[in-house]
């Protein structure tokens, strides 16, 4: 299975809420570094946790419209097509590193102040 067929798979699970099954892809020293760059949560149990107040980090009416993905040695970016109640459309990106085939780092990238002002 090639990288980029896990991170679809990841958000095939994100979107039906199945996050037991989408933490099972990740390494349980994982990193998740979320917009701002300044926030960190570490190891797989914390990130499952937050997976739990997901609706409360997004913005109002949040929806993914589109997604590609680029694939290099051993990461895979996620490039997102965006929009919510005060956000007509606006694109993220994410990048997963990968120990084997599991994700070890998952960073956000977005622009933070349009971020804010969609809440």
């Amino acid at each position: 299975m090639n990288l980029t067929n896990i991170v679809k798979r990841g958000w095939e699970y994100l979107g039906k809420g199945d996050f037991d099954t989408l933490v099972k892809d990740y390494v349980e020293g994982m990193i998740f570094i979320m917009p701002g760059q300044t926030d960190l949560l570490e190891g797989r149990q914390g990130f499952r946790s937050a997976l739990d107040s997901l609706g409360s980090i997004l913005p109002p009416g949040f929806e993914i419209t589109e997604i590609r993905h680029l694939e290099g040695e051993g990461e895979v970016v996620s490039i997102l097509e965006w929009k919510s109640d005060k956000v007509e459309a606006s694109q993220l990106s994410v990048l997963f590193k990968f120990k084997e085939l599991k994700i070890c780092e998952e960073r956000w990238f977005l622009d933070t102040e349009q971020w804010k002002s969609a809440f």
